[in-house]
């Protein structure tokens, strides 16, 4: 591959030349969208906006609507987007999600090669790493590349475009999505070959299931010992405690704001495919468990389409020890 540095024909950002997804003349690739939930309205947005044309499909079109309105086109199913958009990317809920969106009777995969124009499918749902190496297999055969490329930062990395892209798959693959995964993150980085980026995912959801369990410890702390809790922010945010979560959804926590920028049962669903994943190493990740456990009381309560920091609510009661 040519090493020299050049303006890409793809986003006109300095960096290595790369292929054309499909398209004459070095023009941008059409991309087949599915998912328009939290995160993925604001993803398809952003490529409008950089002048991609898109193309949607989702399970409820009215919630594509801005999205329609602004340029995109609706289509009637995955397969319909696979056969009009040279690339098709899809974040949605759960891996049987993804199984059905990719393999399923209208599916990405359902028609022949020959009717099919999308080359590269990108799966930025966070999902099974076994799943995405079987749909990497399965694209194989049927002329379809597949990336698993599951995202972190939330609602507010989507909105802003600076999500961090986790990428699992082939070297020649990576550099062809790069310039629409630049549209959409801040750091993207290959790790590896099929169901590395949703290993990477997994390491990511570990970490943050700890440290939300730290924060919200933290703040019941600040209020019962009479504590300004908005004040201890300022000043462990700039510290050794500072984080993602602390910046931005510990003042969520405090204005009682629980609206989802990730909901409470898709992490729950991320728990339990890293600790599936464990069980598979035969390794034991206490802190994990002990997150899952106290996040199933979010959801036992009602909480489930709530954002992550309603963790704090099942915190604060269980902080209670004269109810022991």
């Amino acid at each position: 591959m040519e090493s020299i540095p050049s303006v890409d024909s793809f986003s006109g950002k300095k960096g290595r030349n790369r292929p054309d997804c499909g398209n004459e003349g070095g023009l941008k690739p059409s991309v087949g969208w599915i998912g328009t939930g939290v995160m993925g309205k604001s993803m398809a947005s952003h490529l409008l906006e950089a002048g991609y044309t898109v193309g949607i499909y989702t399970r409820t079109e009215s919630k594509a609507r801005d999205l329609l309105d602004s340029g995109a086109k609706w289509h009637d199913s995955p397969r319909e987007l696979a056969a009009q958009h040279d690339v098709v990317i899809s974040i949605v809920g759960y891996p049987d999600d993804v199984e059905e969106i990719f393999t399923g009777d209208r599916g990405v995969l359902s028609d022949t090669k020959e009717n099919r124009k999308c080359r590269l499918a990108i799966d930025m749902t966070t999902s099974q790493p076994s799943l995405a190496r079987s749909l990497h297999e399965k694209g194989d055969g049927a002329g379809v590349t597949f990336l698993d490329a599951p995202v972190s930062g939330g609602d507010v990395g989507a909105r802003n475009g600076t999500l961090s892209i986790m990428v699992g798959g082939d070297e020649d693959a990576f550099q062809e999505a790069l310039p629409i995964l630049e549209v959409l993150g801040g750091e993207i980085h290959l790790q590896g070959g099929p169901g590395a980026g949703q290993h990477t995912k997994m390491v990511n959801q570990t970490i943050i299931a700890s440290t939300m369990i730290g924060m919200c410890e933290g703040l019941v702390y600040a209020r019962k010992s009479g504590l300004d809790p908005a004040k201890v922010l300022e000043s462990v945010s700039g510290g050794a405690a500072g984080s993602w979560s602390l910046t931005n959804l510990a003042p969520r926590i405090l204005r009682e704001d629980f609206d989802p920028g990730f909901f409470v049962e898709h992490f729950v669903k991320d728990m339990e495919i890293a600790l599936s994943e464990c069980e598979s190493m035969g390794i034991r990740l206490p802190g994990l468990q002990l997150a899952r456990e106290l996040y199933g009381e979010v959801m036992k309560s009602g909480g489930a389409k709530l954002g992550t920091q309603a963790l704090y609510s099942a915190v604060d009661r269980l902080s209670d020890r004269s109810k022991e």
